[in-house]
């Protein structure tokens, strides 16, 4: 049986474009939202993984995470932030992201963590070997995530310290450039402790290096044996177990 073609006039053919244009226009909408909701969340994730990190640090914490390309991420149902490896706490530095449930990507965001607080700086020039004395420093204000790692951020962290370089006025003060002093020297006299629960027996020997408190130092004691210990603030030393 003959069917008669059936042509849609100029105005139902403009209907039905408009219809599919919609839905093509929705599908973009959907796409986009879910693409733009994986990227806030993975954001977020930095986010509160950064401000973590930087928990330990008294003072004003700034975070700036991305950009990202998430744009071939699949939708997540659970996210782990985590901290690679060799990666410093504050500062530049990435912040993984990956997926547990949903998808299975994992990926690095790039992340700068400031810190608004105090550190320490030398009021004047400094030659090595130095004692550090509470007037030979200064304390200014700035982002802890500009400066180089161990910066000094009290005074008391210096003072009565050595200095093992020399150091121009100015400049912001690092652990690695401070020694200890010692508490016992090598050639010395030192008591050796032993303790345990309920005894303690002291005796004494020859040490055979210098050492701060806190450090391992070495003893020979009048037998000719060599032992090992912790040098303690008062310059004697604790045998280790």
């Amino acid at each position: 049986m003959y069917v008669p073609e059936t042509r849609l006039s100029a105005k139902d053919k403009l209907g039905h474009n408009s219809v599919m244009l919609f839905r093509t226009l929705a599908l973009l909408l959907v796409v986009t939202s879910a693409a733009a909701s994986e990227g806030d969340a993975i954001l977020a994730a930095v986010e509160q993984h950064a401000r973590q990190l930087a928990a330990g640090h008294a003072g004003e914490i700034h975070i700036e995470a991305g950009p990202i390309d998430d744009s071939r991420l699949q939708a997540c149902a659970q996210r782990e932030a985590y901290s690679p490896p060799n990666t410093r706490n504050i500062g530049r530095t990435h912040i993984g992201i990956r997926c547990l449930a949903g998808a299975n990507w994992n990926i690095l965001v790039p992340v700068r963590i400031g810190v608004i607080s105090t550190y320490v700086t030398t009021r004047r020039a400094l030659l090595a070997g130095k004692t550090i004395q509470a007037d030979d420093l200064s304390t200014v204000s700035g982002d802890l995530g500009a400066l180089p790692t161990g910066t000094v951020i009290k005074p008391e962290q210096a003072v009565g310290k050595t200095l093992r370089n020399s150091i121009g006025a100015g400049q912001a003060l690092r652990t690695h450039q401070l020694l200890a002093p010692r508490v016992i020297r090598q050639g010395q006299t030192v008591r050796v402790v032993s303790q345990g629960t309920g005894f303690a027996v002291r005796a004494e020997g020859k040490a055979l290096n210098h050492a701060a408190a806190g450090e391992l130092a070495r003893v020979k004691m009048p037998s000719g044996r060599t032992i090992s210990g912790i040098a303690q603030e008062d310059g004697s030393i604790l045998l280790t177990n």
